[in-house]
């Protein structure tokens, strides 16, 4: 009963507050909103639908919630603190902030989704030694993210500074850090897949 009115409240403030968006025209974060509560609430939204009733609260899907929120919050406040690096020093035109915050919304929101896939699905089919090269390619793509963000800050920090053509964060942000982070999002996603899939549950 306490988990339904939990829901129902949740529901209903993001209800007003997608109307709240609305009426300032903040479209896009409107519907960033709307798809991350879903996406948070699609295990219960799904019961609803299906049988009319909330799915079962254990201990399980607890834990499995609770690491889930903590990584879409993580990857919320990274992204963040990247996206300041580009802005602090005028690398790309200003976007507008409906826009910075619709992605993030929906980003964490994603995060979210597949962390939960990943506890509930993947952790439980994968092997040892799966787990472990998932987590080497995750790495390698977290890496190379920050590494081109960090290159390009410092290629054109050092261009403006020196007034030169500074050539190696330029091979890294152009060529090295693009080719990491597809390997490491191909390999995590091959690995994601092995484990969703797997009937080792």
């Amino acid at each position: 009963m306490k988990m339904k009115r939990a829901y129902l409240a949740i529901a209903i403030t993001a209800l007003v507050v997608t109307v709240l968006l609305i009426s300032l025209r903040a479209y896009y974060v409107a519907i960033a909103l709307i798809a991350g509560v879903l996406i948070i609430g699609h295990r219960e939204l799904w019961s609803l639908l299906r049988s009319r009733k909330l799915p079962p609260i254990d201990e399980r899907v607890r834990e499995n919630t609770t690491k889930s929120i903590r990584n879409g919050f993580i990857f919320l406040v990274m992204a963040l603190a990247f996206l300041m690096l580009p802005f602090s020093v005028w690398l790309t035109d200003t976007p507008s902030m409906v826009h910075v915050l619709d992605g993030l919304f929906l980003s964490a929101g994603v995060v979210y989704l597949l962390s939960y896939l990943f506890y509930d699905r993947v952790a439980p089919g994968l092997d040892a030694k799966g787990s472990a090269m998932l987590r080497i390619f995750l790495m390698v793509a977290g890496i190379s993210f920050g590494t081109f963000i960090i290159s390009v800050f410092l290629h054109n920090a050092l261009s403006g500074l020196f007034d030169i053509e500074e050539p190696v964060f330029f091979v890294i942000a152009v060529f090295v850090s693009p080719l990491a982070f597809a390997v490491g999002i191909i390999g995590s996603m091959v690995m994601f897949i092995r484990g969703l899939f797997s009937k080792a549950l």
